[in-house]
């Protein structure tokens, strides 16, 4: 459930700087247009969020460190 969580606030991210650059675009000299500030405040939440979820996630044990192609460390009796 935390991996779902953690692709969802990634693929908000994406949304979020993506309507970002479409109000850059748009509202280009319009200084009345605070629509670009609200989607930074947005992206800098979600990206808060991201970090707190990621954070809990190994804290917990839920999200590890290990790499698919590393069997983890070698036993004493192997290496004699």
């Amino acid at each position: 459930m935390l991996k779902v969580l953690i692709v969802i606030f990634m693929l908000a991210l994406v949304a979020s700087l993506g309507s970002g650059f479409f109000f850059l675009m748009t509202d280009q000299g319009d200084k009345r247009s605070r629509r670009l500030f609200h989607s930074l405040g947005v992206r800098l939440g979600l990206a808060l969020g991201l970090i707190f979820l990621i954070t809990y996630g190994v804290a917990s044990g839920q999200l590890g460190n290990r790499n698919p192609w590393d069997a983890g460390p070698i036993p004493q009796s192997e290496l004699e």
